[in-house]
């Protein structure tokens, strides 16, 4: 998939860093802020590793506190999208 626009990446963005709480990996929001296999902690400044290129993301909210907003607004709503597409794939 190509990504065309701002709206897309972030998007993808907040979809892949819901994944691991979505798939039931980790149990809660507060978990997924601390899960060392994703760089959602390190977009929020908890993670000394330097690897992702984060201004892409970050140019876009005024506040590390407003992103993680914009990425939890949806867990939940995505969460449910995920139990959907198991029952309907079922």
């Amino acid at each position: 998939m190509r990504i065309e626009d701002d709206d897309q990446l972030l998007h993808v963005h907040r979809y892949i860093h819901l994944n691991p709480y979505v798939s039931y990996v980790v149990k809660d929001i507060k978990e997924l802020e601390e899960y060392k296999y994703s760089s959602f902690p390190e977009y929020l400044n908890r993670e000394k590793n330097e690897i992702c290129d984060k201004p892409i993301i970050l140019s876009h909210f005024p506040t590390i506190k407003q992103y993680k907003k914009i990425i939890t607004d949806q867990a939940d709503y995505q969460r449910e999208l995920g139990q959907i597409k198991h029952l309907v794939m079922e």
